[in-house]
């Protein structure tokens, strides 16, 4: 969907599905080791059996790869997990350019794997060899780097007892504050906020229902999930419950089991699982387009204004543009999400779509948005505005993959082709 695997010119594709091996799941250091291949279905109910969580973002594909997923970065629901950039990542075995294999963090270690397992070495720090830390290289390299062949990935328990919790509001800004103070306090699991757009095709598939259930809801929702686990879970989850509700009291919002379309035992259900086939998003019209950005939750309001007038601009009802706002480690930045739904069987509405996606993405560029994931044109913009990292990064790039033979033209690395 976002070109990050799509070669910029002739290539061979390595298909690595077939790696689809589960090696090691331990449940006493909430840890997974899994090949390429493995997907979050299978991961969910491997872990599931053991009593473990699977750290997952938003819905994803159904065929999506988990390491992945892991290595463009896509944020997790949960917040309060998410401690840097590189989680759930953690261990690597990583091939170069230059074909030398390689492992990272403690997997590094002397030994097999077998034998480090063996003198308690679950691969669980992401850290070294020594100084370094390669694995921040590869991740959102988009391949640019190295090959992985195995990941460690970090796991959460299982809760005992989860409740999912609405909080609708047609004030953003209401929402956005009450989101910095339950973040603040490491509140809640999951939390993230859906405008009514992207709120009704989550909660429908059918194309029919979408618009009216989104005439439904309010025009953003924050959705928020607490839990209990082995110790006292009642009497974590009843503390809780009862400080997330003094706070939205003090900021004018009012949390609900249920919301129109949905209940909150649906919600659960639709969050625990990957999306149906087809994709949720292509629900509404059968295509979409993502604009995705790194920002803080408050300047979201500032970039939804860009992105409404742009949309006025090219004649597209801000209405009807999913709106999802993910806040990561701890609620310290978010990700903001964009998506434009479009009938890909109508030609020129794919070409007005086309001209909307590039000018809304130059111009919340220039507003300030911060595209950690630059895919295709994103790539010049971003690298644009920061010479000395792309220097950098071509020495680096020198090192790891010499002949420039991995994904070749990508990021900033256009002259390697």
């Amino acid at each position: 969907f976002h070109g990050g695997t799509v070669p910029q010119s002739d290539a061979v594709v390595v298909d690595m599905s077939g790696m689809d091996r589960i090696v090691r799941m331990d449940r006493r250091n909430k840890v997974a080791l899994i090949e390429p291949g493995v997907r979050f279905d299978s991961l969910c109910i491997k872990a599931d059996e053991l009593g473990l969580k699977v750290l997952m973002p938003l819905l994803p594909r159904s065929g999506k790869s988990v390491i992945g997923c892991y290595l463009e970065r896509e944020p997790i629901q949960i917040p309060k997990y998410h401690w840097d950039m590189t989680d759930p990542m953690l261990c690597t075995e990583l091939v170069f350019g230059t074909g030398d294999l390689f492992r990272t963090g403690s997997a590094g270690s002397p030994g097999t794997l077998e034998q480090q397992w063996a003198a308690n070495n679950m691969q669980k720090n992401p850290l070294g060899p020594g100084q370094t830390d390669f694995l921040r290289i590869v991740q959102g390299s988009q391949g640019t780097m190295a090959a992985v062949m195995w990941c460690t990935v970090k796991l959460e328990v299982k809760p005992s007892i989860h409740r999912i919790y609405f909080v609708p509001g047609d004030k953003l800004s209401n929402l956005v504050d009450f989101t910095y103070k339950s973040l603040k306090s490491k509140l809640a699991d999951e939390f993230f906020i859906l405008n009514s757009q992207a709120l009704s095709t989550i909660i429908s598939g059918d194309r029919g229902e979408i618009a009216g259930i989104a005439g439904k809801q309010s025009s953003y929702t924050v959705v928020y999930g607490v839990s209990g686990y082995d110790c006292l879970p009642e009497d974590r989850v009843a503390y809780q419950e009862k400080d997330i509700e003094n706070i939205a009291q003090d900021t004018g919002v009012k949390a609900r089991r249920e919301i129109p379309g949905c209940s909150a035992a649906a919600m659960e259900k639709i969050l625990a699982a990957p999306s149906p086939d087809p994709y949720y998003k292509t629900g509404p019209k059968g295509a979409f387009a993502d604009i995705f950005f790194l920002t803080t939750l408050d300047r979201t309001e500032s970039f939804i204004d860009v992105m409404n007038q742009v949309a006025l601009e090219h004649g597209y009802p801000s209405e009807e543009i999913g709106i999802y706002i993910q806040p990561i480690q701890h609620g310290r930045t978010v990700h903001l999400e964009f998506t434009i739904y479009y009938d890909p069987s109508e030609k020129r509405k794919v070409s007005e779509i086309k001209n909307l996606y590039e000018d809304a993405g130059s111009r919340l560029f220039k507003a300030g948005a911060f595209f950690s994931r630059p895919y295709n044109d994103w790539a010049d913009l971003a690298y644009s505005k920061c010479p000395d990292t792309v220097g950098a990064l071509r020495k680096v790039k020198g090192i790891l993959d010499p002949e420039g033979i991995l994904n070749r033209g990508k990021l900033c690395f256009k002259e390697v082709e």
